[in-house]
């Protein structure tokens, strides 16, 4: 396995925005591109490269195969496709699990060992597919899970209380989707419970919801305006990988395995977890209330129901 070398899968808005954003940060070696369609990568790669000379450190980028996966340290898979207007989040699922299943048989084929990063939609139940396909440990097939929701709630949240982004420590946990919710009671300002914080008369209590209802219904009024959403994710694609590469042990809201945390077994979902070379090290499992069970349990219900309907029928086909 060669430390700092990313390959990422699908050269759309999603991945390309992750690669402008390790291109600019540095912290990786080698960057490869692949896609089905291999003109465009080829000219992403001629695109990305031109920039080097400005950019923090070398980075060798180049458009490849599958068999460059071999001795990656992470590959990330954005490839899939759009939800199109009519179109069910079930069919959206059946057609995606498709891809996934030929994509992970591709990069297994391989000899790859690492840790796959998997943002194709629907994630949680993409994230499934590609672990059920590779055969790896469950600890190292992540989802992006709702990194980029808990990044939009710590965005609003600070625009809200006039705070560094930096010192709001709040996550969004369960599907990314509008199933997920926000646990509360975990969620601070610095060192200070945001509940205690809206108990001065200042801040309605109400407002909480109405910030989660914002994060929610955020990425509906980006695509309605610009058709996609692509610049939060690639950011927080880039803030997975590094914790990955890095070996940082930072905590993150990724979509990964439950064995019977929370009540729940068998399913990928949104939960804070500590990330580093080795993917998934360990859960931090909180302390619901009821009501955020509640929540929690009904999200794994939403993603439990699509993927017995039909998803895990597609899996097992030969």
């Amino acid at each position: 396995m060669k430390k700092g070398k990313v390959v990422l899968v699908g050269t759309g808005f999603v991945g390309m925005s992750m690669a402008y954003s390790m291109l600019n940060r540095g912290g990786i070696e080698e960057l490869i591109l692949i896609d089905i369609d291999k003109e465009k990568t080829k000219g992403e790669e001629m695109d990305l490269s031109h920039g080097l000379p400005y950019a923090p450190q070398k980075i060798v980028i180049k458009a490849g195969e599958y068999e460059d996966c071999k001795d990656a340290q992470v590959v990330v898979i954005t490839a899939g496709v759009a939800q199109k207007p009519g179109q069910t989040r079930l069919e959206l699922s059946e057609v995606n699990t498709k891809i996934m299943k030929q994509i992970t048989a591709s990069i297994m084929a391989s000899g790859f060992n690492g840790i796959i990063v998997v943002a194709s939609n629907p994630v949680d139940l993409m994230t499934y597919v590609v672990w059920k396909v590779s055969g790896l440990p469950q600890n190292k097939v992540i989802g992006s899970g709702t990194v980029l929701d808990t990044a939009r709630l710590r965005y609003m949240m600070a625009d809200y209380l006039k705070v560094s982004s930096k010192n709001i420590h709040a996550y969004i946990m369960g599907e990314h989707g509008d199933s997920s919710f926000v646990p509360w009671d975990h969620a601070y300002v610095g060192c200070k419970r945001i509940k205690d914080i809206m108990k001065d008369g200042k801040h309605p209590m109400e407002d909480l919801k109405k910030i989660h209802e914002g994060v929610v219904n955020v990425a509906y009024q980006i695509i309605e305006k610009k058709k996609a959403t692509y610049y939060g994710i690639g950011m927080a694609l880039n803030r997975l990988v590094r914790a990955i590469i890095d070996d940082e042990n930072s905590i993150l809201t990724v979509s990964t395995y439950l064995k019977n945390q929370y009540g729940q077994n068998d399913i990928f979902i949104g939960v804070p977890a500590i990330i580093n070379r080795n993917g998934v090290r360990e859960l931090m499992e909180l302390n619901l209330n009821e009501s955020e069970q509640e929540k929690l349990d009904h999200s794994c219900h939403l993603i439990r129901e699509m993927r017995e309907s039909s998803i895990e029928k597609i899996i097992e086909e030969n």
